[in-house]
């Protein structure tokens, strides 16, 4: 209930529907209550939610590769960092009864016109991840071709990776493990790009390894 100060046509202290009336130092104000929330969020927004929460605490801990990785995307005042968060939100995600995981298996760090390798390995050995691939060139591939690799350990919520850590033409390279990720599970990934980091190719998944 309000109470009216100064008859009809004073101000008014108190609440009348969704209005509230006050004064401070002799001046009177009316605003409206805040709202109640009659419509909560929706499934498809608890969903798109999730998505993106899951989609962008994945991609964060490898920023530096993503920058090169879809710098070709990075256009109408998008970042490559936004370009990839739309990407893997569209096509890396599963979704679960209680909202979204990744598919690590479908997520690209990198995406890109240049040609990967036809046939790539990743094996963990001690405290190394070690990554062997077929340097033939195919199309554009050159064997100056630089290689960028990734590890993310899910359950650690890291990623370590070397976006120059070797050239194509090596057929082979390595990674150290953190001694704090042992008897971690983590995802691997492999993707090229050329010497002037102007070409990329799309990120290759080579599986999920116990360290």
């Amino acid at each position: 209930m309000a109470r009216l100060k100064e008859g009809i046509f004073g101000g008014f202290s108190g609440k009348v529907g969704n209005i509230i009336g006050s004064s401070c130092r002799g001046v009177d104000y009316i605003k409206s209550a805040p709202a109640k929330m009659t419509n909560p969020r929706t499934k498809g927004q608890t969903i798109q939610r999730s998505s993106f929460v899951v989609t962008q605490n994945f991609l964060r801990t490898m920023i530096p590769i993503i920058r090169i990785g879809f710098k070709d995307y990075a256009i109408d005042g998008k970042s490559a960092f936004n370009a990839a968060m739309s990407y893997n939100m569209i096509n890396g995600i599963n979704k679960v009864k209680d909202g979204c995981v990744i598919d690590y298996s479908k997520v690209l760090i990198s995406r890109g016109s240049l040609c990967p390798s036809p046939v790539i390995n990743a094996t963990v050995t001690d405290d190394l991840l070690q990554f062997e691939w077929d340097p033939i060139l195919n199309e554009n591939a050159k064997s100056t071709d630089q290689v960028m690799v990734i590890a993310h350990n899910a359950t650690k919520g890291e990623s370590v990776f070397d976006v120059n850590a070797g050239k194509r033409i090596n057929a082979s390279t390595y990674l150290n493990m953190p001694s704090h990720w042992n008897g971690d599970v983590i995802e691997t990934y492999i993707a090229f790009k050329n010497e002037e980091s102007t070409l990329v190719s799309n990120s290759y998944y080579t599986g999920q390894l116990v360290l």
